[in-house]
């Protein structure tokens, strides 16, 4: 091996080392100006000797040319659907299903619990531990080809250790409940159209034809589970999870497995009171049994698993008609807009007004009256419409821009 061939791939394995240590950690270990030294060099490395350029290398995360179309891949096996329970009734019916079906001679029952992220269904393949095709879900048996937006993001590997000679990698592209904040500020104020959620957001990066497009957002991916795979195999779901995160992929936090009925609900509970402390959207509880072997068993019905359910939440966002903005006279003498809205239902409460913050606030949103808008509620906090819709920002027949009234509303 060359003294440059072994430098570049130290380099990679370095570079490889940091990303994992920052964005699945979250536990940086250099700082930036480091970081930056060590991909320069490589990318030094690689354009003086091109044939060290190689498909997992870090420099490979951004810059391939863009597509005229994403091509169609047929799944290595479906990519399913999960039965819902709306509350801890229909959760508990549902394992009384799975009782019944496993009968009395089956082994003692128990389920993972995991949160379930609001993104995009996407699988990842690894042949001899090389990331060779990334897909969304698309029907459940068809999606598309989208391996060069999904090399930007820097939580998937681009190669695994100790890797079978073929394994399936399932997740959900997300981006961050703050990063969406800031995206949507900026394609605001640039007179873009605003994303109605953390969710469309990254859909609509993931389905960029640009890889630019979508390296230039921060998303990320959690991994749930393992599909197809190739001299691999696995008794419990949970040890799919431990097997991911000793490969360096992210997988959701606080994974628990529960040997009794009474410790799931109380975790299910546990997750939606925390939801919303949490950076990225989630919007419900995943229970899967354990046991492979015992999930296998039970089969499908249509596209749903009968040994897997989704506990949803209430959502936390809706969609309405913006009556009109209304005036209030602030403590400091300021008029301060709100929103007179067509009732809807947030997060379980009815909601007919809900706040603007302020004039800049309310310039910055283009929010007008008659505008279809989004409206948030996270808890006790006071209800804000995040923005109008994508349909409303478009269409053509929407009223002026609000302004303060003349003369004080509360006179």
């Amino acid at each position: 091996m060359s003294s440059a061939e072994a430098r570049a791939a130290e380099l990679r394995r370095v570079i490889e080392q940091h990303n994992h240590s920052y964005y699945v950690l979250d536990e940086p270990t250099v700082g930036d100006d480091e970081y930056d030294s060590l991909l320069n060099e490589l990318r030094q490395l690689e354009a003086e000797h091109p044939e060290l350029r190689t498909p997992d290398s870090p420099t490979q995360r951004v810059g391939a040319k863009p597509l005229d179309k994403f091509e169609p891949v047929r799944h290595l096996q479906p990519m399913l659907s999960l039965a819902n329970a709306r509350n801890e009734e229909e959760l508990r019916a549902w394992d009384a299903r799975v009782r019944k079906l496993a009968g009395e001679e089956a082994p003692e029952i128990t389920y993972g619990t995991e949160p379930k992220i609001d993104g995009l269904a996407i699988s990842l393949v690894y042949e001899n531990g090389l990331f060779v095709r990334g897909a969304t879900r698309g029907d459940g048996e068809i999606g598309e080809d989208v391996t060069q937006n999904l090399r930007t993001i820097k939580e998937i590997p681009l190669r695994i250790p100790d890797a079978p000679p073929l394994v399936e990698v399932r997740g959900e592209v997300y981006l961050p409940r703050s990063a969406f904040a800031r995206l949507n500020e900026e394609r605001a104020a640039a007179g873009e159209p605003t994303f109605a959620n953390p969710r469309n957001s990254a859909a609509g990066s993931i389905r960029q034809l640009d890889p630019a497009l979508a390296a230039s957002r921060p998303l990320s991916m959690w991994c749930y589970g393992i599909g197809t795979t190739e001299g691999l195999s696995f008794d419990r779901h949970s040890e799919a999870l431990q097997w991911m995160r000793d490969r360096g992929f992210k997988v959701a936090p606080d994974t628990k497995v529960h040997a009794d009925l009474e410790s799931l609900v109380a975790e299910c509970r546990r997750w939606e009171n925390d939801r919303e402390s949490l950076d990225y959207e989630i919007d419900g509880v995943v229970v899967k049994v354990d046991e492979l072997d015992l999930q296998r068993s039970l089969g499908v019905v249509g596209r749903e698993p009968r040994g897997a359910i989704a506990w949803k939440f209430a959502p936390m966002t809706a969609t309405t008609t913006l009556r009109a903005v209304m005036w209030n006279v602030g403590r400091t003498g300021h008029m301060v807009p709100f929103a007179n809205l067509e009732p809807v239902q947030v997060s379980g409460v009815t909601v007919k007004l809900a706040t603007l913050h302020n004039e800049e606030d309310l310039r910055r949103k283009d929010v007008r009256d008659g505008d279809e808008v989004i409206v948030m509620r996270a808890g006790d906090v006071i209800p804000q419409v995040v923005s109008p819709t994508a349909k409303a920002q478009r269409s053509k027949k929407r009223s002026a821009p609000p302004e303060p009234p003349a003369e004080c509303p509360a006179c």
